[in-house]
């Protein structure tokens, strides 16, 4: 006021003389007067402090209390607590560590340390968090390690609720039974606690007692109600992009859950559309990008000008984002580094069907065969049962493969999904060369391009004009290899991923093809993929092959399936035998 009033055009500010146009600043004044008495009289709310802090004005009424001309002359800064608090924000090391997890059965990396408490210092301010690390990273391990610190810092608080898709919730129950296992899950889905599921679907409160943990898939959501009606301590959203579309019914449904805290996992925050963020953020911080609509009119206004325009957008969304790389040195000091994965698959109901069979055929043809006949009868079904797994036009020899016929089909195009995006390249190993061909087109669409092939049958001068190929920069994104052709002499270190499609059942075998890329001259981490079908004879021979014990060294010493047929009778079947409780897929 004193400087409107002063004549001259000058007034001293800290000590300094400064030029003051005296109707400018009264144009000012008279803006902000306006807009606190017509638009925030009652004090503005955390988000659209956020929205005008970032100078993404979303909203209506903030794009008239900012408008462009006003920005030209004015600023806004945050205050000192709030300045604090965003700082911490976007930097995690700043933060206080939280309490050790001495029930983690796994050292976390200091990444990861970060990543945890991170996600606790949300949690504690009720802030909706995306935990958006590169594939590899250990986000579920931070996440079990969340769980664990408030199983024991807030004993009271109640059960979490973590939302998978169904190909994902085998996955989720390995690693949690892994390295969290006092944590209590409950297997919302027809596959895991059925007798549980029914009491909760009946709005029958006990059965949630003595949970700490609960899992379910997308689907499960339309289906329990009361999934949707309790309070939650935590909803934890995995490959959140499933929400991307906001008609979706399984997005609607994910949006009705209750919760004091929202976390959102994904490799891939904005898969095509600055849509998908939106769906995103209005399950995690509903608001925050304001309503759909309004949301949209400002991707448009920004959109068709020129320069950097999506800066205040980013400024806006980063606080509650957290994104590292495993390519970043800073995040992972000893590149490169090798990890290795299972990707569990559901059997589909035509592949549950067939396997059943061959379970009953096997026993009428043990039953009525000699000793010295069994040997073949054996390794017939054993190759059998490889086929079913892998998809049912292997087993009935139709050349029509339909992805939607298979899990490991569906599987496969989950996984490879993000990693085309990234535009990161696949080694794919298979022993059955008649599937390749059904392999190569479904991963053709999904990368956009075709990829190579190499079999026994491929010249030796082809193979060494493919690996040159595949070795450039700008080489075929995938190279689908037969594991005995393409398993030893090559070198693809331009491949980041091994996919295992199935399983040789010999480590030192299927090792030696992971080298392919995981060798010298390797520059970036390596992730190995290796497909199992749940409740199958795969998740039996996986797991001989991780606990070396039982039958381990007999079977698995000729890495072939000699051995198998040693069993007696009763013991073959047990151990082939489907487990229709772990492949009841959703």
């Amino acid at each position: 006021l004193e400087a409107i009033k002063t004549a001259e055009g000058l007034v001293l500010v800290k000590g300094r003389w400064v030029e003051a146009d005296a109707d400018k600043l009264e144009a000012v004044l008279n803006h902000w007067r306006q807009a606190h008495a017509m638009q925030f009289s009652g004090g503005m709310s955390f988000l659209q402090a956020m929205r005008f802090l970032s100078g993404a004005r979303i909203e209506a009424r903030e794009a008239e209390v900012l408008s462009d001309d006003v920005r030209e002359w004015t600023g806004i800064k945050a205050g000192p607590w709030l300045d604090g608090l965003l700082t911490d924000l976007r930097d995690p090391s700043r933060l206080d560590e939280i309490a050790s997890h001495p029930e983690l059965k796994a050292k976390l990396r200091p990444y990861q340390r970060d990543g945890v408490n991170w996600l606790h210092f949300m949690v504690r301010l009720g802030i909706g968090a995306c935990l958006a690390d590169d594939m590899g990273l250990g986000k579920t391990m931070q996440v079990l390690a969340l769980l664990l610190h408030l199983k024991r810092s807030e004993p009271e608080s109640g059960p979490s609720l973590l939302v998978v898709p169904a190909s994902l919730l085998l996955n989720w129950k390995a690693e949690a039974d892994k390295f969290a296992p006092s944590l209590r899950l409950f297997i919302a889905h027809p596959s895991g606690d059925s007798a549980r599921l029914d009491r909760l679907s009946k709005g029958r409160g006990e059965a949630l007692k003595d949970v700490d943990l609960v899992i379910t898939t997308y689907g499960m959501l339309n289906r329990v109600a009361a999934l949707k009606q309790h309070e939650w301590r935590l909803a934890v959203l995995d490959e959140a992009q499933a929400i991307k579309n906001p008609t979706a019914a399984q997005t609607k449904s994910v949006k009705e859950l209750k919760a004091q805290g929202r976390i959102a996992l994904t490799g891939t925050p904005v898969e095509n559309h600055l849509a998908d963020l939106w769906s995103l953020f209005d399950f995690i911080n509903p608001g925050l990008l304001g309503s759909g609509a309004a949301f949209g009119r400002f991707v448009k206004s920004i959109s068709r000008k020129e320069g950097l325009h999506y800066a205040p957008l980013r400024k806006l969304v980063k606080p509650y984002i957290l994104r590292r790389l495993k390519t970043d040195k800073s995040i992972i000091s000893d590149l490169p580094d090798k990890t290795e994965m299972n990707a569990w698959c559901q059997l589909t109901k035509p592949q549950a069907i067939l396997y059943q069979r061959v379970v009953d055929q096997l026993a009428k043809d043990l039953a009525q065969t000699e000793n010295e006949q069994k040997m073949g009868v054996i390794l017939g079904a054993l190759m059998a049962f490889k086929q079913i797994c892998n998809h049912p036009a292997q087993h009935s020899g139709d050349t029509h493969y339909d992805p939607a016929q298979s899990g490991k089909f569906a599987r496969l195009r989950e996984l490879c999904q993000p990693i085309a995006e990234r535009q990161e390249r696949v080694l794919l190993f298979t022993q059955f060369t008649a599937i390749i061909p059904a392999l190569r087109e479904l991963l053709k669409g999904i990368f956009g391009r075709d990829g190579l092939v190499l079999t026994g049958a491929t010249e030796v001068k082809q193979r060494r004009a493919m690996v040159e190929e595949f070795q450039v920069e700008t080489g075929p994104p995938f190279f689908i290899l037969s594991l005995k052709a393409g398993g030893t002499g090559l070198t693809l270190t331009a491949a980041s991923h091994v996919i295992h499609f199935d399983r040789w059942w010999n480590p030192a075998v299927e090792n030696q093809a992971t080298d392919r890329a995981y060798r010298i001259g390797q520059k970036k981490n390596v992730l190995v993929h290796k497909f199992v079908c749940r409740g199958t004879l795969e998740e039996r021979i996986d797991r001989i092959i991780m606990d070396k014990r039982g039958l381990a060294d007999g079977l698995l010493s000729d890495g072939d399936e000699v051995s198998l047929t040693q069993l007696s009778d009763a013991e073959l079947l047990d151990f082939v035998s489907l487990d229709v409780n772990q492949v009841a897929g959703e």
